[in-house]
Formats: C-alpha cells, sequence, structure tokens
C-alpha cells in the first residue's frame, strides 16, 4: 500500500515557475512507477509524466516537454515536477499516481494503482 500527498500547488502569473512534490509512504519507493497527471473541471485526465524507479526512464507529453521536468529522491521517497514557463492553459489539478511494475511502458490512466489527493496550480494571464 502506497499513499501520495501532493504539494506546492498555487497561483501565478503566466511565465512564472512552480515546483510541485509527491511524498510516498510506504516501502520500496523505487520500484513504482511515477506520474504527473492534471485534470480541469469537465474534462478528462490528462497525462502529464512519468519517470521509472530509477529515474533512467522519462516520458513527458508534447504539451510540457521543454518546460515540465519530472524528476524523483528515491532516498526521500519524493517526486517531483518541475514547471517553467506556465501559462493559463497550464491550469488544472495536478496529480501524483505510482504503479508498481518492472515494465517500463507509458501506462494509462487505468493501469495507475494509487493516486493522490491532488494540488490545485492556477496561472493568470
Amino acid at each position: 500500500q502506497v499513499q501520495l500527498v501532493e504539494s506546492g500547488g498555487g497561483l501565478v502569473q503566466a511565465g512564472d515557475s512552480l515546483r510541485l512534490s509527491c511524498a510516498a509512504s510506504g516501502r520500496s519507493f523505487s520500484n513504482y512507477v511515477m506520474a504527473w497527471f492534471r485534470q480541469d473541471p469537465g474534462k478528462e485526465r490528462e497525462f502529464v509524466a512519468q519517470i521509472s524507479g530509477a529515474s533512467t526512464g522519462i516520458i513527458a507529453a508534447d504539451s510540457v516537454k521543454g518546460r515540465f521536468t519530472i524528476s524523483r529522491d528515491n532516498a526521500k521517497n519524493t517526486m517531483y515536477l518541475q514547471m517553467n514557463s506556465l501559462k493559463p492553459e497550464d491550469t488544472a489539478v495536478y496529480y501524483c499516481a505510482a504503479k508498481e511494475s518492472p515494465r517500463w511502458k507509458r501506462f494509462s490512466t487505468e493501469e495507475y494503482d494509487y493516486w493522490g489527493q491532488g494540488t490545485q496550480v492556477t496561472v493568470a494571464s
């Protein structure tokens, strides 16, 4: 069982930066593929980025490539999302997710086993 808690969201201006954190409880954090998703009200949950247990594999959505960076610190059981050059269309609730898997591929929303409660990011124009 893994519990995930996101933090770091807030209200910023377009062009600003934010860093989200996802703290995980439980053992064997490095065995989990981790990911960030986001969701606007009335829309489906959208993939943002995914990182392998040893940080050797990273996948990012085209909409955030070059602006967002996913990373993790297994010693701290924490994953991060550094968001630069934020745009109003980045406004959403951001969720972290975890999946215990020895395989590496892009996992769908439905394939993730554990989810955090979400943190709101609002980018004003």
